[in-house]
Parts: structure tokens; C-alpha cells; sequence
């Protein structure tokens, strides 16, 4: 029976440990991962972590250049069950949402948006103009869903690793697969009783 495959994009947006978490995350759910990252991600790689190219390309089960633009990703044909784009610049949200595929990330993310797959954005920047603002809006008005990572607080994280696992296991979550990284309001998190809520 042929595994699960997601899609992974890593752009140069600041916060290259979401994509990072997310491939470490896919693993232990036994997801086949497909990773590409644009060129402006190994230079945030090479700021912000301790990883090299190498290290992150072995966590990925294929990884594609981001220049291979006839890659099975670039085909509607390859079967995968969606996205993620861990983190997303305003440079690859804009391509998105304009269509303008002239890489292999953002073309395997128009593929999935054209085959009506799932497509999540971690998108990665503050403040916002109109201009980001009304991309956001057309990305989510072709099926993407716009994520994000904002800290869950409530759930009290104690480090950056946990604050990064919760908001990757929440995206991973909405392309369709639960980790146990992901605290739960409810269950594994108290929630707040009708009782205590009039105190």
C-alpha cells in the first residue's frame, strides 16, 4: 500500500525550523515526504540553524532542486495528499496567489491548488500592507488555508522547540494528520468548566 506523500516547501522567510519540524514530524507518521526549497532558504538555513543543506535534504524522503521544473511535483498526475509550505514568504504567497510559477515550489503549489488538494501557508511576516493582506485573501479564495505559526500560549510552552512543534503539528493537522506533538484543549490540555469560568 504506498504511503502517504505530502509536499513540502521551504521558502526564505525567517523560521526555517518549521520546515525543519514539519519533515521530522511526517517521519514519525510514516508520511512520505517530497521537500524543495527555494535558494533564499539556504541562506536563512545557514543563519538561523546549525543544519547544512545535507542534513536537511536526508530528512526528506525525495528532495528536488528548486530549479527541476519538470519534477514529478510539477504534475497533477503524482498523487500526494496536499502541501505545506513551512515557512511561506510574502515573495512566495505573491506567486501563489498571482499564478506565477517560475519555480518548482510554487509550481507544485499551483498544482495542488489546480487539482483542489490541500495547500497550507505558514506564512511569515509583520506588520502587513494591503498588499500581503489581499494576497492572503486570494490565496484562501483558491482552497489554500493561511497559517500562520502564532504562539499557542495557552499551552504553555517551556522552550522555542515546543513553540515551533505546536504550530507545525497544528498545519500538518489540516492536511489530515494528527501528531501527538500537538497538545489538545480538552484532552491533553485542562480546559476551562462552566464553574471556573464564573469566578
Amino acid at each position: 500500500m504506498q504511503k502517504p506523500r505530502i509536499v513540502v516547501g521551504i521558502s526564505g522567510a525567517t523560521g526555517f525550523q518549521y520546515g525543519v519540524k514539519a519533515l521530522q514530524l511526517l517521519r514519525q507518521l510514516e508520511v512520505e515526504t517530497h521537500l524543495v526549497m527555494s535558494n533564499a532558504a539556504g541562506l536563512t538555513r545557514e543563519q538561523e540553524t546549525n543544519y547544512s543543506r545535507e542534513d536537511v535534504i536526508a530528512m526528506a524522503d525525495v528532495y528536488y532542486p528548486t530549479g527541476a521544473v519538470g519534477a514529478a511535483i510539477s504534475s497533477g498526475s503524482f498523487r500526494t495528499a496536499g502541501m505545506l509550505v513551512a515557512p511561506c514568504s510574502m515573495h512566495t504567497l505573491a506567486a501563489i496567489a498571482t499564478g506565477v510559477t517560475d519555480n518548482l515550489l510554487t509550481r507544485s503549489a499551483d498544482v495542488v491548488l489546480k487539482e483542489r488538494r490541500r495547500l497550507v501557508l505558514m506564512v511569515r511576516e509583520t506588520p502587513l500592507h494591503l498588499g500581503h493582506i489581499r494576497n492572503m485573501a486570494a490565496v484562501t479564495e483558491f482552497g489554500a488555508t493561511v497559517f500562520p505559526p502564532v504562539p499557542a500560549l495557552y499551552a504553555g510552552p517551556q522552550t522555542v522547540d515546543q513553540i515551533i512543534s505546536h504550530s507545525v503539528a497544528r498545519a500538518i493537522g489540516l492536511l489530515g494528520f494528527d501528531s501527538d506533538a500537538l497538545p489538545r484543549w480538552g484532552e491533553s490540555l485542562p480546559d476551562i468548566t462552566a464553574e471556573e469560568a464564573k469566578t
